[in-house]
């Protein structure tokens, strides 16, 4: 069950949101040359790109599936490439723009990832991150609890770590500390309205179910989609209901 982008953009709408929200706190006048990390099917970067037209945009990506989609959004000022997070990091190249939206909660140690990726900024260069607060969805936690247990745990040999996103506190010091000035970080809800349980697995299956999908045979699929499925009923108890999905954002601006 690799990356789909027909499966993530189900519940485009609510996933598109932050990204819109994040948009907004850039300063458009000063950015020449951005990078969109983790950029996906590139609609998004196309966005970005299409709201700083003086701005060249290049967008990378880990999933070839994702980026197969890019190609109908390239031109002139925009491009994108195949590509790790970790990879781009120890790259030389300074940005007048690093954007990440729901991307780098798949990247471990952002203790060392977030100070490399500011030191990437030329001076007066904008860092906008958008990330979901994981430790604080529960869909997330309904689904560690399960991958975790037996009969499933030990069909599934690599379990994805902790999310490795930090508190607003450690993320406020990281970015003080690496020069940067009008920072801005928020938790924000933004809430889905489900009717059923199958609506919650959808949103979650676009994303964070992935990982553990593509370790199971037909079977193993079956039952894990069942018991999240029963959990998430469970957790809800009534439908419809609502789930406060969490996003955090984080921008400042280098000195």
């Amino acid at each position: 069950m690799p990356w789909n982008p027909d499966q993530y953009n189900k519940y485009k709408t609510v996933r598109y949101q932050p990204f819109y929200d994040l948009m907004d706190l850039i300063n458009g006048d000063k950015p020449k040359q951005a990078i969109d990390l983790g950029c996906g099917t590139g609609e998004q970067t196309y966005l970005l790109s299409e709201r700083f037209k003086g701005c060249d945009f290049l967008g990378i990506d880990a999933s070839n599936t994702m980026l197969a989609k890019s190609k109908d959004f390239e031109n002139s000022r925009l491009h994108f490439e195949q590509g790790k997070i970790e990879d781009f990091v120890q790259q030389e190249n300074k940005w007048d723009l690093i954007f990440s939206n729901a991307a780098l909660q798949w990247i471990q140690s952002h203790e060392a990832l977030f100070p490399r990726l500011i030191s990437k900024l030329n001076p007066g260069g904008q860092f906008a991150v958008q990330m979901p607060f994981q430790k604080e969805n529960v869909l997330n936690q309904l689904l560690l609890q399960i991958v975790a247990e037996e009969p499933l745990s030990s069909s599934i040999k690599q379990i994805v770590p902790p999310s490795p996103v930090l508190s607003l506190d450690e993320y406020a010091t990281i970015m003080f500390q690496g020069g940067l000035h009008d920072i801005a970080i928020s938790i924000r809800v933004y809430p889905i309205i489900a009717n059923d349980a199958m609506e919650l697995y959808d949103f979650i299956a676009g994303s964070a179910l992935i990982p553990y999908m593509e370790q199971l045979d037909a079977a193993g699929k079956e039952m894990l989609k069942t018991k999240l499925l029963k959990a998430i009923n469970v957790y809800f108890s009534n439908f419809p209901a609502i789930y406060s999905f969490k996003r955090l954002l984080l921008y400042g601006v280098k000195a």
